[in-house]
Parts: structure tokens; sequence; C-alpha cells
């Protein structure tokens, strides 16, 4: 079989295997978040954190629980790490460095989940099973609550009542993420991932040393890892690691459980507003977007240019011979454009614009699908422009779900689609303007500069993948990516909140034969062109100094 053909048949495969789970879970997903019933352990629960889960919170009160509840989360997980060295179960690694501890806090709560340390080199099994592992499911569970309770403000009536956030955060964590997660935990295990807390094994000797490995609940941490569009990993390898995933069958089911949860999330907000071709609508963007970069990658990838390539097949450098150069294009492509951020292969050492692929499909807002929760409420936000474009270009009052697209709400949009950008651009500019932070680069010129700008592309779209050459572990990077990780997941998130509010205190306008049909074709084209236009517009002058420079060049 050809690679190409391998690569095509593993594509058609995650499709067949995400329209399977796509029904079953966004119904479900639907029940969780509309169901009046408790189950008993979430009861104890909410007993234990002084919570009343039948308590309706409006915008200010929904959005003053996310960010509390986040600070909290990085503060423990910050001192978690500064008392490693003291804690039982560290391996005998030190406490982690006060400027590396903020930016892994602050990764791991933002749903990011960078790293600028060896996993396997810096955290016992206490860090990460006791604190990152639990973050992987807290923050996933965050990003979903946001993305509930800006659907309800679609559905809702003149109520301005967005739901309670501690009772979507544990309905989320408790009847979503964790039935799942213990499913596939098993699957992986039975693939070949290890499960367990052994110590540190030196495996070979060499000349000058020998190599050690630790054991570690992997498969537990993998599986989450990828559910929750998290995507740190255990070992530095990240899912390149035959540890987290041992081979081509792993590979593919990781891929999927990156894209079931933010796929299913449109059956679910079609099933919330009580329209299921709504949810059709923004399936068919997102799945055009994703097919449309999984082909283009597969091309870059796979175009000979000389006779090395030939030979191996396509442009195998960076990637597993284990997955090749298919089952490493759709890992690239499906981890960028959601917020996960892993790699089972070195995004560095893709083609120019294979590289190039990547850092787009993350500066697209990664909203295709995107991350769980993160990426619908970025697809619905992106929606509200475009029928207020649609509005403009046939003079009428842009309304979307029945509710009226305002000044109010179109400001709180465009706030949204400018601030991830900003952060971007501004942190690279001033990062390639001083001396210091250029030193981390391991090339110059183009790609040199497509590091940079990978980093805090990555760092502030809450992605976590890394191009691999950049020593990030530095005092500027870490302060700094850290906080464009914390401004980029939690600015937005404001102004998600605020918009929800807003449309919750409308009263529904009536359908008549001039309002544009958003359940259409036509408005999927038109939004998939809005968010290909606004990603240009804002990204290309950088886009022309790095990879398509670099692409272009070669």
């Amino acid at each position: 079989m050809s690679p190409v053909l391998a690569g095509v048949l593993q594509v058609l495969a995650l499709v067949v295997a995400l329209g399977l789970a796509y029904r079953p879970l966004g119904d479900h997903m639907a029940r969780v978040y509309t169901s009046p019933r408790h189950l008993r352990a979430e009861k104890w629960i909410y007993k234990a954190i002084g919570a009343n889960p039948d308590t309706q919170m409006r915008w200010p009160a929904y959005l003053r629980g996310v960010l509390a509840f986040s600070a909290v989360s990085v503060l423990f997980l910050y001192l978690l790490q500064r008392l490693q060295g003291s804690l039982p179960g560290s391996l005998g690694f030190v406490s982690i460095d006060p400027d590396q501890a903020f930016n892994t806090a602050a990764s791991f709560v933002a749903n990011t989940n960078w790293q600028s340390y060896y996993g396997e080199q810096a955290m016992g099994h206490v860090v990460q099973t006791g604190g990152l592992a639990v973050q992987n499911f807290l923050s996933a569970a965050v990003g979903i609550a946001v993305a509930v309770a800006l659907v309800r403000g679609f559905a809702a009536t003149r109520s301005g009542e967005l739901g309670n956030f501690w009772a979507d955060l544990v309905r989320g964590t408790v009847r979503i993420l964790l039935p799942i997660s213990v499913i596939g935990a098993l699957v992986l295990v039975a693939t070949g991932a290890i499960q367990n807390f052994s110590g540190i094994h030196e495996v070979g000797q060499f000349t000058g040393g020998s190599q050690q490995w630790n054991g570690g609940a992997v498969a537990s941490q993998e599986v989450i890892k990828e559910l929750g569009t998290n995507g740190g990993g255990y070992f530095n390898a990240n899912a390149a690691h035959p540890f987290e995933n041992p081979n081509g069958l792993s590979n593919l089911f990781e891929i999927f459980l990156i894209l079931v949860i933010p796929f299913a999330l449109t059956r679910t907000f079609g099933r919330m507003v009580g329209s299921l071709k709504q949810g059709y609508a923004i399936l068919a963007t997102m799945g055009v977007i994703w097919l449309g970069f999984t082909a283009l990658m597969m091309w870059t990838e796979f175009a000979h240019h000389g006779p090395a390539f030939d030979i191996a097949g396509g442009a195998m450098e960076g990637k597993e011979n284990r997955f090749g150069v298919g089952g490493s294009s759709i890992f690239a492509v499906a981890t960028t454009l959601t917020s996960t951020g892993a790699v089972n292969s070195f995004h560095s050492s893709f083609t120019g614009l294979g590289g190039g692929i990547t850092m787009l499909g993350m500066q697209l807002g990664e909203i295709a699908p995107g991350g769980t929760g993160s990426g619908l409420y970025g697809m619905l936000i992106m929606a509200i422009i475009a029928v207020f474009i649609a509005g403009l270009m046939v003079g009428r009052t842009p309304e979307y779900l029945g509710k009226k697209i305002g000044t109010r709400e179109i400001k709180l949009a465009a706030c949204y689609i400018l601030v991830t950008p900003a952060l971007v651009l501004c942190f690279t500019a001033v990062a390639m303007a001083l001396p210091t932070p250029g030193n981390s680069m391991t090339n110059s010129g183009a790609h040199g500069f497509s590091e940079i700008l990978y980093a805090y592309t990555s760092g502030a779209n809450n992605n976590g993948s890394a191009f691999a050459g950049l020593n990030a572990d530095t005092q500027w990077f870490n302060t700094t990516i850290g906080l464009a990780m914390l401004l980029g997941r939690f600015l937005p998130m404001v102004f998600v909140l605020a918009l929800a509010g807003s449309l919750a205190e409308q009263r529904p306008v009536p359908a008549t034969v001039g309002t544009l049909g958003t359940h259409k074709p036509l408005f999927s084209g038109l939004l998939v062109a809005t968010i290909m236009i606004i990603a240009g517009l804002t990204y290309f002058p950088a886009l022309a100094l790095g990879p398509l420079a670099e692409g272009l060049a070669s």
C-alpha cells in the first residue's frame, strides 16, 4: 500500500468513527447540561465546595466563578511544583524554579499545556498525576461550561440567566470527561501505552553515561490530554514517545479523541437552541476547514523534491516511521486546528509550507473544530461576525438564531477576535526587538522568526505545541508566554460571557421571509470565507516574514 493511500484511508476511518460518535455523544452532552437532576456524587461535591447548583447566574456571576476557580487552580498548581522536592513520589526531582512553575501552572490551567521542561526529568508522580492530570480535566470542563453558557444566551428569553458555573463544571467532569477517559485509558493500555507508578530504570549503557526512563500513569493522562484538547505530554517527546503513543492504531485513536468532543458539541448546540440544522451548519463549516487543511498538509509533506524524498515516500525528517507522513500530517492538523498542542512529530522539521499550515491553524482561532468548548464559542463568535457582514450587504439589521446583533453585540465580538492577535503580534515584536530573546533561537532568518512567532501563537491561542527549535526555558519566555496564555484564555471568556448575557436579555425576533437562513450551505460558505479573510488580513504580514518566505525559497 502506498503511503498516500494509507493516509487517505486513515482520514476516511476518522470520518466514519467521528460520524458514529456524533449523535450519541452530542445528545448526551445536551442532556447533561439541561437535566434538573443531580447525581449523588455531584451533591457531595457541591456540599464540599459550598455551592448551590440550582442558583441561576447572570453573566457577571458566571464570570466571577470562572476566574475565581481558575485563580485558585493556578495557585494550587504553582505551590505543588514549588514544594515537589518535599513531597513523596517525587522520584528524587527537586522543586521547580519560580518562573517555570508559574509558566506551567498558567499553562495547564489555561488549557494550553505549553511545556518548557523535560517531563520525565522534572516532574514526579505527585505533580504529574495530582496536579497536571487534574487540571487536564478541570480546564477542559471550564471551556465546555463557557460554551454552554453562550448557547444558553441564544436559547434564553429576556432572563439574562446563563445557568450555574459550578454545576456545569462538575457535570462536565463527572458525566462526560471521566467516563470517556476511563474507557479510553483501557484502550490505550491495550495498544501498548504504559500505566504504572514505577521509579526510574536504567535501560541502557553507552560511553560516558546511561539512558534512564521513569514510568508513570501515562495512559490515564494521555487520554484526557487528547480528549480535553490539552496536549501536555508525560514525556518530552510527547505523543512521539512509544510509551504514550505506541503504534499506528493508538495514533489514530488519539486523533479521534482530540476531535470527538469539539465536533459533537455542534449537535449539543443544535439540541439546546431547538434547531439541529443550525448545529449541522456549524459542523459543516468546521468539517470543510479541517478536511481542507488536512489535504493541504498531506500534499505539502508528500510532495517530492529530490531523491531523498522519493526514497522516504515524502518529507520524513522529524517524523516517526511507525506513523509515517500520513499519520503525522493528520495529527499535526488535528492538534493545531484544536487547542490540543500534542505532537507526534517535530513541526519545526515540516516543510516550510507545512509548518505554516500548523501556524495558520492556530491563527484561525482554533475553531475547526477547536478546543473542548472554546472551539464552539469561537465559531459562534465568527458566525455573529458573518451575520453582521451579510446584514451590511443587504441593508438589514443582522440577526442570528432570533437574536438581534446590535452595537453592543458586535463590539464584544470584535474585541474577542482582536485580543488574541494583539497578544501574538505584540509579544513577537518585542521579543524580536530585544537582544536577549533572540539568543534562544536555534535557527536564523525566516525559520528563526517562525520559532518565536509560533511560540507566542501557540501560547496566546492556548495550543501548547512548539516548533521545537526554540529554547523557551528562560525567564523571559517563561514569564511572557505565561502571561500570553492567561490573557489569551480568560480575556476572550470575558467577552464571550458578556455577549451571552446580552443575548439572554433579548426577546427572540420572529423569522420573516427576509431573515438570513443561517442553517443553509450559503451561510456555511460565507462563514468559511469570513474566517479565512479575517485570519489572512491579520496574520499575513507576519506569515510572509516566516513560513511563507521559507517555503517559497525552498
